[in-house]
Protein backbone atom coordinates (compact mmCIF):
# COMPACT_ATOMS: atom_id res chain seq x y z
CA UNK A 1 0.00 0.00 0.00
CA UNK A 2 1.20 3.19 -0.95
CA UNK A 3 0.48 6.45 0.65
CA UNK A 4 0.85 9.89 -0.70
CA UNK A 5 1.17 13.33 0.78
CA UNK A 6 -0.55 16.47 -0.51
CA UNK A 7 1.05 19.50 0.21
CA UNK A 8 -1.87 22.36 0.35
CA UNK A 9 -0.40 25.54 -0.06
CA UNK A 10 -2.45 28.53 1.27
CA UNK A 11 -1.94 32.09 1.43
CA UNK A 12 -0.78 32.96 4.70
CA UNK A 13 -4.14 34.09 6.75
CA UNK A 14 -1.93 35.96 9.37
CA UNK A 15 -0.06 38.16 6.95
CA UNK A 16 -3.58 38.15 4.50
CA UNK A 17 -5.91 40.00 7.59
CA UNK A 18 -3.08 42.18 8.88
CA UNK A 19 -2.93 43.63 5.50
CA UNK A 20 -6.84 44.09 5.75
CA UNK A 21 -6.62 45.29 8.99
CA UNK A 22 -3.46 48.01 8.56
CA UNK A 23 -5.30 49.42 5.44
CA UNK A 24 -9.04 49.56 7.15
CA UNK A 25 -7.08 52.55 9.26
CA UNK A 26 -6.51 54.33 5.96
CA UNK A 27 -9.69 54.52 5.07
CA UNK A 28 -11.22 55.11 8.16
CA UNK A 29 -8.54 58.17 8.66
CA UNK A 30 -9.17 59.73 4.97
CA UNK A 31 -13.52 59.48 5.65
CA UNK A 32 -12.68 60.82 8.94
CA UNK A 33 -10.72 64.02 7.10
CA UNK A 34 -12.93 64.24 4.43
CA UNK A 35 -15.96 64.52 6.65
CA UNK A 36 -14.48 67.44 9.11
CA UNK A 37 -12.63 69.35 6.19
CA UNK A 38 -16.64 69.53 4.43
CA UNK A 39 -17.98 70.53 8.12
CA UNK A 40 -15.29 72.86 8.00
CA UNK A 41 -15.96 74.92 4.66
CA UNK A 42 -19.62 74.98 5.56
CA UNK A 43 -18.95 76.94 8.56
CA UNK A 44 -16.68 79.36 6.63
CA UNK A 45 -13.33 78.50 8.49
CA UNK A 46 -11.45 77.46 5.53
CA UNK A 47 -12.97 79.36 2.94
CA UNK A 48 -10.39 82.16 3.40
CA UNK A 49 -7.36 79.56 3.42
CA UNK A 50 -5.77 80.73 0.25
CA UNK A 51 -5.07 84.55 1.60
CA UNK A 52 -3.15 82.68 4.60
CA UNK A 53 -0.74 81.19 2.57
CA UNK A 54 -0.85 83.60 -0.66
CA UNK A 55 0.31 80.54 -2.77
CA UNK A 56 -0.80 82.69 -6.34
CA UNK A 57 -4.28 81.31 -6.07
CA UNK A 58 -3.78 77.85 -4.73
CA UNK A 59 -6.00 76.84 -2.12
CA UNK A 60 -4.12 74.56 0.02
CA UNK A 61 -7.71 72.62 0.92
CA UNK A 62 -7.75 71.13 -2.42
CA UNK A 63 -4.19 70.04 -1.45
CA UNK A 64 -5.58 68.59 1.82
CA UNK A 65 -8.30 67.08 0.04
CA UNK A 66 -5.80 65.07 -2.65
CA UNK A 67 -3.96 63.46 -0.02
CA UNK A 68 -7.42 62.22 1.80
CA UNK A 69 -8.48 60.70 -1.80
CA UNK A 70 -4.74 59.07 -2.24
CA UNK A 71 -5.35 57.53 1.35
CA UNK A 72 -8.77 56.33 0.66
CA UNK A 73 -7.61 54.89 -3.18
CA UNK A 74 -4.61 53.19 -1.26
CA UNK A 75 -6.65 52.04 1.45
CA UNK A 76 -9.44 50.72 -1.16
CA UNK A 77 -6.10 48.91 -3.17
CA UNK A 78 -4.95 47.76 -0.25
CA UNK A 79 -7.97 46.09 1.26
CA UNK A 80 -9.58 44.41 -1.62
CA UNK A 81 -5.78 43.37 -2.67
CA UNK A 82 -5.18 41.71 0.42
CA UNK A 83 -8.94 39.98 0.62
CA UNK A 84 -8.97 39.11 -3.79
CA UNK A 85 -5.33 38.16 -3.95
CA UNK A 86 -5.29 40.65 -6.08
CA UNK A 87 -1.02 41.06 -7.15
CA UNK A 88 -1.92 43.87 -9.43
CA UNK A 89 -3.66 45.73 -6.43
CA UNK A 90 -1.19 44.81 -4.08
CA UNK A 91 1.94 46.02 -6.09
CA UNK A 92 0.27 49.30 -6.79
CA UNK A 93 -0.20 49.54 -2.68
CA UNK A 94 3.46 48.92 -2.22
CA UNK A 95 4.80 51.07 -4.95
CA UNK A 96 2.85 53.67 -3.69
CA UNK A 97 3.55 54.01 -0.41
CA UNK A 98 7.48 53.22 -1.20
CA UNK A 99 7.36 56.27 -3.50
CA UNK A 100 5.58 58.72 -0.83
CA UNK A 101 8.35 57.50 1.50
CA UNK A 102 10.93 58.45 -0.90
CA UNK A 103 9.08 61.94 -1.33
CA UNK A 104 9.11 62.56 2.48
CA UNK A 105 12.70 61.60 2.58
CA UNK A 106 13.76 63.78 0.49
CA UNK A 107 12.51 66.68 1.56
CA UNK A 108 13.63 66.09 4.98
CA UNK A 109 17.47 65.83 3.40
CA UNK A 110 16.34 69.16 1.30
CA UNK A 111 15.57 70.94 3.90
CA UNK A 112 18.37 70.10 6.25
CA UNK A 113 20.49 70.98 3.46
CA UNK A 114 19.05 74.19 2.28
CA UNK A 115 18.29 75.49 6.05
CA UNK A 116 18.20 78.64 5.24
CA UNK A 117 16.51 79.19 2.00
CA UNK A 118 13.70 77.66 3.75
CA UNK A 119 14.60 80.10 6.92
CA UNK A 120 14.13 82.54 4.37
CA UNK A 121 10.98 81.47 3.03
CA UNK A 122 9.55 81.33 6.10
CA UNK A 123 10.75 84.98 7.14
CA UNK A 124 8.87 86.20 3.59
CA UNK A 125 5.81 84.05 3.98
CA UNK A 126 5.20 85.33 8.05
CA UNK A 127 5.84 89.32 6.72
CA UNK A 128 3.62 89.19 3.49
CA UNK A 129 0.94 87.64 6.12
CA UNK A 130 1.82 90.43 8.69
CA UNK A 131 1.11 93.43 6.18
CA UNK A 132 -2.84 91.41 5.52
CA UNK A 133 -3.26 91.35 9.05
CA UNK A 134 -6.45 92.96 8.93
CA UNK A 135 -7.46 91.99 5.67
CA UNK A 136 -8.92 88.65 6.86
CA UNK A 137 -9.89 86.85 10.46
CA UNK A 138 -8.86 83.78 9.69
CA UNK A 139 -5.37 85.18 8.89
CA UNK A 140 -5.57 87.48 11.71
CA UNK A 141 -6.44 84.53 13.98
CA UNK A 142 -3.69 82.54 12.76
CA UNK A 143 -1.37 85.20 13.60
CA UNK A 144 -2.05 85.64 16.56
CA UNK A 145 -2.58 82.09 18.03
CA UNK A 146 0.65 81.73 16.46
CA UNK A 147 2.44 85.01 18.17
CA UNK A 148 0.80 83.78 21.53
CA UNK A 149 1.56 80.37 21.61
CA UNK A 150 5.31 80.62 20.93
CA UNK A 151 5.64 84.23 22.78
CA UNK A 152 6.99 86.48 20.29
CA UNK A 153 5.94 89.46 18.07
CA UNK A 154 6.68 90.10 14.40
CA UNK A 155 8.73 87.90 11.98
CA UNK A 156 12.25 88.94 13.06
CA UNK A 157 11.16 92.00 15.48
CA UNK A 158 8.19 93.82 16.55
CA UNK A 159 9.23 96.43 14.16
CA UNK A 160 7.74 94.33 11.13
CA UNK A 161 4.44 95.29 12.28
CA UNK A 162 5.63 98.61 9.90
CA UNK A 163 4.65 96.58 7.07
CA UNK A 164 0.88 96.88 8.28
CA UNK A 165 -1.18 99.60 7.30
CA UNK A 166 -2.61 100.37 10.93
CA UNK A 167 0.16 99.84 12.67
CA UNK A 168 3.36 101.45 11.01
CA UNK A 169 4.79 104.26 12.36
CA UNK A 170 4.91 106.68 9.75
CA UNK A 171 3.53 110.85 10.65
CA UNK A 172 0.58 110.55 8.41
CA UNK A 173 -1.10 107.05 9.49
CA UNK A 174 -4.34 108.27 10.93
CA UNK A 175 -4.70 104.89 12.61
CA UNK A 176 -5.38 104.67 16.43
CA UNK A 177 -3.40 101.41 16.25
CA UNK A 178 -0.24 103.71 14.86
CA UNK A 179 3.25 102.43 16.18
CA UNK A 180 1.95 99.68 18.30
CA UNK A 181 1.18 95.91 17.91
CA UNK A 182 -1.12 93.58 17.77
CA UNK A 183 -2.80 92.39 21.33
CA UNK A 184 -0.64 88.54 20.78
CA UNK A 185 2.53 90.61 21.54
CA UNK A 186 1.51 91.20 24.65
CA UNK A 187 2.65 89.63 27.93
CA UNK A 188 0.37 87.43 29.33
CA UNK A 189 -0.91 88.07 32.46
CA UNK A 190 -2.50 85.15 34.56
CA UNK A 191 -4.24 87.28 36.90
CA UNK A 192 -6.23 89.44 34.10
CA UNK A 193 -10.02 87.75 33.80
CA UNK A 194 -10.74 90.03 30.40
CA UNK A 195 -8.50 90.36 27.23
CA UNK A 196 -7.43 93.22 26.74
CA UNK A 197 -7.36 93.84 22.88
CA UNK A 198 -5.76 97.51 23.15
CA UNK A 199 -2.76 96.60 25.29
CA UNK A 200 -0.33 96.91 22.55
CA UNK A 201 -1.22 100.54 21.39
CA UNK A 202 1.74 102.62 21.11
CA UNK A 203 4.45 100.33 22.44
CA UNK A 204 6.63 101.30 19.94
CA UNK A 205 6.86 104.91 20.14
CA UNK A 206 8.67 104.72 23.57
CA UNK A 207 12.55 103.54 23.31
CA UNK A 208 13.10 99.68 22.62
CA UNK A 209 14.57 99.40 26.30
CA UNK A 210 11.63 99.12 27.62
CA UNK A 211 9.29 97.39 25.04
CA UNK A 212 10.08 94.17 26.95
CA UNK A 213 8.25 94.97 29.85
CA UNK A 214 4.56 95.38 27.69
CA UNK A 215 5.13 92.93 24.90
CA UNK A 216 7.53 90.28 23.62
CA UNK A 217 10.61 91.63 21.83
CA UNK A 218 11.33 88.02 20.38
CA UNK A 219 10.94 87.36 17.00
CA UNK A 220 8.56 84.20 15.97
CA UNK A 221 11.25 82.89 13.04
CA UNK A 222 13.55 82.90 16.26
CA UNK A 223 11.29 81.70 18.71
CA UNK A 224 10.81 78.55 15.93
CA UNK A 225 14.43 78.05 15.81
CA UNK A 226 14.63 77.64 19.21
CA UNK A 227 11.66 75.65 19.37
CA UNK A 228 13.10 72.66 17.08
CA UNK A 229 16.04 71.87 18.88
CA UNK A 230 14.04 71.60 21.98
CA UNK A 231 11.70 68.84 20.47
CA UNK A 232 14.37 67.52 18.14
CA UNK A 233 13.59 64.11 19.54
CA UNK A 234 9.56 64.60 19.49
CA UNK A 235 9.55 65.56 15.60
CA UNK A 236 12.52 62.76 15.04
CA UNK A 237 10.22 60.17 16.61
CA UNK A 238 7.27 61.32 14.80
CA UNK A 239 9.24 60.76 11.70
CA UNK A 240 9.91 57.55 12.31
CA UNK A 241 6.85 56.06 13.90
CA UNK A 242 5.43 57.27 10.11
CA UNK A 243 8.34 55.80 8.32
CA UNK A 244 8.13 52.31 10.65
CA UNK A 245 3.76 52.39 10.12
CA UNK A 246 5.07 53.13 5.75
CA UNK A 247 7.41 50.14 6.17
CA UNK A 248 5.39 47.58 7.94
CA UNK A 249 2.49 48.31 4.96
CA UNK A 250 5.39 47.41 2.36
CA UNK A 251 6.19 44.49 3.89
CA UNK A 252 2.84 43.12 4.12
CA UNK A 253 1.99 44.02 0.73
CA UNK A 254 5.38 42.86 -0.61
CA UNK A 255 4.74 39.53 1.69
CA UNK A 256 1.40 38.60 0.77
CA UNK A 257 2.29 39.09 -2.87
CA UNK A 258 5.43 36.25 -2.53
CA UNK A 259 2.53 33.95 -0.97
CA UNK A 260 0.26 34.33 -3.63
CA UNK A 261 3.30 33.64 -6.21
CA UNK A 262 4.36 30.86 -4.55
CA UNK A 263 0.69 29.28 -4.60
CA UNK A 264 -0.18 29.98 -8.26
CA UNK A 265 3.43 28.58 -9.19
CA UNK A 266 2.85 25.49 -7.19
CA UNK A 267 -0.78 25.22 -8.65
CA UNK A 268 0.74 25.30 -12.45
Amino acid sequence: MHYYRYENEEVSCCYKYLMFSYNIIFWVSSTSESVILAQHSRTGVLLDLTQVTRLHGFDPVWLVLAVGAITFILGFAGCVGALRENICLLKFFSGVIGFIFFLELTAAVLAFVFQDNVREWINDFFLSNVKAYREDIDLQNLIDSLQKMNHCCGAKEPDDWNLNLYFNCTVNNPSRERCGVPFSCCLSDPADTVLNTQCGYDVRKGPKGVWSNAIYVKGCIPALEEWLPRNIYIIAGVFIVISVLQMMGIFFARTLIGDIEKVKFNYY
